[in-house]
């Protein structure tokens, strides 16, 4: 028998998160959830079994700590069927967007149509492609941006720290705006290095990237959040123009994580409310709502 995947916790209470220690601004955006609901086919073999995260839920949540505006990732559970994105989209109206994965054979109809219901962004998991060479990996992301450029959408890449880390000479050429995922991804336990991130710091001072503040847990693994405070500081203190943040609601798999905790967060790295403005407002406007 195939391991048994593992099994999300289930979704902590809304109104048990922390309050936000700061004022949040209006208009303010969770550039990144998710959301998984009954009676959609998940992919042949999921990472995870079935979360506990539907919108509603996640509605409760935005509701509690003040936050207008949302935009939609597609996860690795649903894979390239974005039938679920679609009908949240739908549901949830002009205050949600959308960041789809699709096959490269998609066509032009199918993002037309993701357009119009406002999608902004073509997510690359290069998790999945992390065997391929830099040069095949180079090849498809211009491929793909030249799906995304037409419509005026942006790059996400949920890639490993390491995958970032080669791709950093492409990265400060690369004038199609891209969002990397998850502050880098840069951990210290696949051999990452703080020359490393600083190198990815000054990708950040110029060209097209934007770098999304979600998913500290990821990066501090068994340590406390605060141990990744150098980094969200460093990167506020170079551009806080090219951040914004996300959530990354539900949290797989720990749906008991405390999501205020993580948008206060932002109270120690962004500590002026012009910077948390841009971070918040500013920018994910710029990205997904200018058009």
């Amino acid at each position: 028998m195939p391991p048994a995947l593992p099994a999300p916790l289930p979704m902590r209470p809304a109104e048990s998160n922390t309050r936000p220690t700061f004022h949040v601004p209006p208009n303010s955006c969770d550039t990144h959830f998710h959301v998984f609901e009954p009676g959609y086919a998940s992919v042949a073999d999921p990472l995870y079994s079935f979360p506990d995260g539907t919108l509603d839920q996640y509605l409760r949540v935005t509701h509690h700590l003040g936050i207008d505006r949302i935009v939609l990732v597609q996860p690795t559970y649903y894979g390239t069927d974005n039938s679920l994105l679609v009908d949240v989209l739908r549901k949830a109206g002009p205050q949600c967007r959308g960041v789809v994965r699709i096959e490269e054979d998609a066509s032009d109809q199918e993002l037309d149509r993701f357009d119009v219901l406002g999608v902004r962004a073509i997510r690359l998991d290069l998790f999945a492609r992390a065997s391929w060479s830099t040069p095949d990996l180079i090849a498809y992301i211009r491929r793909m941006a030249d799906r995304a450029r037409p419509r005026g959408w942006h790059l996400q890449f949920y890639t490993p720290g390491t995958v970032v880390r080669d791709l950093l000479p492409f990265f400060a050429d690369l004038e199609d705006t891209f969002v990397i995922d998850h502050m880098g991804y840069m951990k210290e336990s696949d051999g990452l290095t703080s020359t490393d991130f600083e190198r990815l710091v000054r990708i950040l001072g110029h060209g097209s990237c934007h770098i999304k503040l979600s998913g500290p847990y990821r990066i501090a693994q068994d340590k406390p959040l605060s141990s990744v405070s150098p980094l969200g500081r460093a990167l506020v203190s170079a551009r806080p123009d090219r951040l914004v943040w996300g959530s990354d609601w539900p949290h797989l798999i720990n749906g008991q994580r405390d999501t205020g905790e993580l948008l206060n967060l932002l109270a120690d790295w962004a500590p002026t409310e012009r910077d948390r403005q841009q971070i918040l407002v500013d920018s994910p406007q710029r990205l997904f709502y200018a058009h």
